[in-house]
């Protein structure tokens, strides 16, 4: 049962106990480790054109001035769309991603996006551990948890699954429950309104957090609660609707059939175990765990089942609710008394090792794992291969490439994805780039490779697996 909150305090210095460099010294290694893993993936082509070249193409637009549009996504554009870019507003609303165009400017490549991510968490990890240290009375408890959080399943698969906007929302909901947690109630809320900027379902994670400032701050409180649901209705009713090549924002339906939001509930409660098990069950005496709530609900009803399982990145925004709620419940249990210190202090030890635990448990099946992978490190043939085919495709190239080796050129070229329509789709390429054991999208790269050989184009590289084949002239 959620209990109500304790009185409010407003914490003004670290725990006596607390060192301050712990916090710090945890982000750095957070960012070290994540940044060496991202970028050592993204050189082996572990990332693809869905997710990353998209953003990649986002970002580059920003940068150039123009609004947010990608020429991968018209891959899965509506019916009939014919523009040679897609515009990203009429799939999600995300303008945080602007603060990247200057960035983009003097280092203009995908890994950049990568390395903001990692950063972006690195930067909420140094926030929870600091709440830990500040909040929990146990010398552990700050690096314990600020290691179990930052190395939490949701945010290594957020790592390890290209960049996406949700990065922006890690630490700003970190920093928000943290002030939450600290009583600086006016901060907690400008910290949670930026998260209207980072995409149109967070609005109502915003509504929950005023619900919960309402009775401490009531002006914070009714802000929260005017501003969520009314950014969120303007983006998913106007703003989206407007610029969606069909008029219509793609991720409201239930699916043709409603009772399909029954399905899949065993691997929904997998994730559901998932979160609770990280912090023995303790979160949910907080109310802070109320934030998961909208974020969980969109994914369990929605029809397609990529969202319901802990895959992915879809869960990298619930890792700060779950870790600052259960900071909350052990701040409450001190509170309530517990016996005297020593016996405080085991007890508090005991729990603490739960979160570690069981992020150690599940690394071997999450991404970090391969990082003790040799194969993670070597440059095969094949990958020098693919080099050298990349290599081949000259700067400002209109060019088609597979997923997985598309972001290697969005920085230079204009990319579109291999599919099976995308000759005619798009006429005016003079390039295709492919891995032939490409899975994504299925079965478009064979396709678009008998097309362009349907229509004489000449084939210039052909090693391994990857080819090259460019018009005739």
């Amino acid at each position: 049962m959620l209990l109500t909150a304790p009185p409010a305090r407003r914490i003004t210095s670290a725990h006596p106990r607390h060192d301050r460099r712990t916090p710090l010294l945890i982000a750095a290694a957070v960012f070290v480790v994540y940044s060496v893993f991202a970028l050592r993936r993204h050189s082996v082509f572990g990332t693809t054109g869905y997710d990353l070249g998209i953003f990649e193409q986002a970002v580059r637009s920003y940068a150039a001035g123009d609004w947010p549009a990608s020429e991968i996504r018209t891959a899965s554009a509506s019916v009939g769309f014919t523009d040679d870019a897609f515009p990203l507003f009429g799939d999600h609303f995300h303008p945080v991603l602007a603060v990247l165009a200057p960035l983009y400017l003097l280092f203009p490549h995908a890994e950049l996006l990568l390395v903001v991510q990692v950063a972006l968490v690195a930067v909420s990890a140094y926030v929870v551990a600091r709440a830990a240290s500040r909040h929990v009375p146990h010398p552990a408890a700050g690096p314990v948890l600020g290691a179990a959080y930052a190395f939490s399943w949701g945010l290594q698969e957020l790592i390890g699954f290209d960049f996406h906007e949700v990065a922006f929302a890690v630490p700003l909901l970190a920093l928000a429950c943290g002030a939450y947690l600290d009583g600086r109630w006016v901060a907690s809320a400008w910290w949670a309104v930026g998260l209207v900027l980072v995409k149109e379902d967070l609005g109502a994670t915003v509504l929950v957090l005023g619900l919960l400032l309402w009775r401490h701050h009531r002006r914070a409180g009714v802000a929260l609660c005017v501003a969520g649901p009314v950014s969120s209705a303007l983006a998913v009713l106007l703003v989206i609707p407007a610029l969606a090549p069909d008029g219509a924002y793609g991720y409201a339906s239930l699916g043709d059939d409603p009772l399909t939001a029954l399905d899949g509930w065993a691997i929904k409660a997998s994730t559901i175990a998932l979160l609770l098990g990280i912090t023995a069950g303790l979160a949910l005496v907080s109310p802070l765990v109320l934030l998961a709530v909208p974020t969980l609900a969109w994914r369990f009803l929605s029809p397609n089942p990529a969202y319901w399982g802990p895959h992915h990145h879809y869960s990298a925004v619930l890792m700060p609710i779950v870790f600052l709620a259960l900071i909350d419940a052990l701040r409450r249990w001190e509170d309530r008394g517990s016996g005297i210190a020593g016996d405080r202090d085991r007890i508090l030890g005991r729990i603490l090792l739960v979160p570690a635990l069981v992020a150690a448990l599940l690394l071997p099946a999450l991404p970090l794992r391969d990082l003790a992978d040799p194969g993670f490190w070597q440059y095969s043939p094949r990958r020098s291969a693919t080099r050298a085919a990349l290599a081949l495709i000259p700067d400002g190239a209109r060019v088609a490439a597979s997923n997985h080796l598309a972001p290697h050129l969005t920085d230079r070229a204009t990319v579109h994805l291999a599919t099976h329509d995308v000759l005619t789709r798009r006429p005016d390429l003079d390039w295709l780039i492919a891995d032939t054991q490409e899975p994504f999208p299925p079965g478009g790269v064979q396709a678009a490779l008998r097309d362009a050989e349907a229509r004489g184009w000449q084939t210039v590289y052909a090693r391994g697996d990857v080819v090259i084949l460019c018009r005739a002239p």
